[in-house]
């Protein structure tokens, strides 16, 4: 998913919690600022799943095809967050965010403007690369402005930057896309993003950059860590899981839960509704408890996932458990982040940026894997069903770390 006072190498590091120190009463500025960053990232993001039978009319591709919009957003995520968490490791953070906003807001010209179905793909990957920048560097800042009595909690409120997308832009987004086209929705995108660019400037301040030295090699020690590699699986899993069920939740309420096209933006309000105060609360509480809310998520998301797949055929229990899996599927991301800053010690920024990775790994596994059921005998559910054996797998590293903690 902010100050620009710190450098990318500062020695101190965001922690989860440290009794002795009092959690601030209000988060700084540049959190909500960064928060509004994320929100234009996650409407891009997810507005696809409210699109897909629009997009794949107009450019003449089916509806499991036209869901590569998603697994290419996804990848190039995986690919961009770590690879530009590296090369603009020396540049000012305030630059490194406007420059992300740039590129966010031309990709999105381009596949608004774009008849080609493989050129929208590419732009979506391009758009992903700095969407993975901006998250990567935008969590660091968050949790280094509020300090270590509160990062989890400024994590988690950039966090629901994102998941407010789901509340209001996702579902803005597929309304605007059935009134007046897909395309609609993309050009506003890319004029919010570049205005954008101004607030950053005005309200980040200046860093000068880390004109140090800097040594790869030191960067990559954090990946020694046997605790990060379980908060990493964690990410992958729990939002794969999530993901593979959501990005074909569309065709889910319209085919098997017998919903009105024209009410699926609720539906996927319902959701944002419920990942949004998942979020926020998931932050909170996990400032105290953070393995205590990740178990807790990881088993509320399977069962809820599983109850999903059994209950598809029923509207009104569909819409509740849509809204609940949102609040725990997603409620535990910025929890997972918080801990795998902390774990990473030396190397905040990669940390950051891998899990933005292991967050869009499992989206794009999951969201692939989910496309390809629907042409099985599972039909419109199978992508619940994949989802549901996916999340059960976040008990495992999320179980571990506990064990773990207790034994340290």
């Amino acid at each position: 998913m902010s100050t620009r006072g710190a450098t990318l190498h500062a020695p101190a590091q965001p922690r989860i919690q440290q009794p002795q120190q009092t959690p601030p009463a209000r988060l700084p500025l540049v959190v909500h600022v960064l928060a509004l960053g994320t929100f234009l990232m996650g409407t891009t993001e997810f507005v696809v799943a409210g699109l897909l039978p629009e997009i794949a009319g107009d450019l003449r591709v089916g509806v499991a095809r036209t869901g590569l919009m998603i697994t290419v957003f996804a990848v190039g995520m995986i690919v961009g967050a770590p690879l530009m968490a590296m090369l603009t490791l020396r540049l000012p953070k305030r630059l490194t965010l406007m420059l992300a906003l740039g590129v966010f807001a031309a990709g999105h010209v381009v596949v608004a403007l774009s008849t080609n179905f493989t050129l929208v793909l590419a732009a979506r990957f391009l758009t992903a690369i700095a969407t993975g920048a901006f998250w990567a560097v935008a969590n660091v800042a968050a949790a280094r402005a509020a300090g270590p009595a509160a990062s989890a909690r400024a994590l988690g409120l950039v966090g629901a930057g994102a998941m407010l997308a789901n509340v209001v832009g996702v579902p803005l987004g597929a309304l605007a896309g059935q009134l007046m086209g897909w395309r609609g929705p993309f050009l506003a995108l890319a004029v919010v993003s570049a205005a954008s660019i101004v607030l950053i400037a005005r309200t980040v301040p200046h860093d000068g950059g880390d004109r140090r030295a800097v040594s790869i090699r030191s960067e990559l020690t954090a990946l020694r860590s046997g605790r990060l590699w379980l908060v990493l699986a964690a990410c992958a899993t729990t939002t794969g899981g999530v993901l593979a069920t959501y990005s074909y939740i569309s065709p889910l309420l319209t085919d098997r839960s017998a919903i009105a096209p024209g009410t699926v933006p609720l539906v996927l309000a319902c959701f944002g509704l419920g990942a949004l105060a998942g979020s926020l609360a998931g932050g909170r509480l996990g400032d105290r408890r953070p393995h205590t809310v990740t178990v807790a998520a990881a088993t509320g998301a399977t069962l809820l996932l599983l109850a999903i797949s059994l209950l598809a055929g029923y509207a009104v229990p569909t819409i509740v458990l849509v809204a609940l899996l949102g609040f725990f599927g997603l409620g535990a991301n910025p929890v997972l982040m918080a801990l795998a800053v902390r774990f990473a010690r030396q190397a905040p920024v990669l940390a950051s940026a891998l899990t933005v990775s292991a967050f869009n790994l499992g989206t794009a596994v999951g969201s692939w894997t989910a496309g390809l059921t629907l042409d099985s005998s599972l039909g419109a559910t199978g992508p619940a069903a994949v989802g549901t054996a996916v999340a059960a797998l976040t008990l495992i590293p999320t179980t571990a770390l506990a064990l773990l903690r207790h034994r340290h």
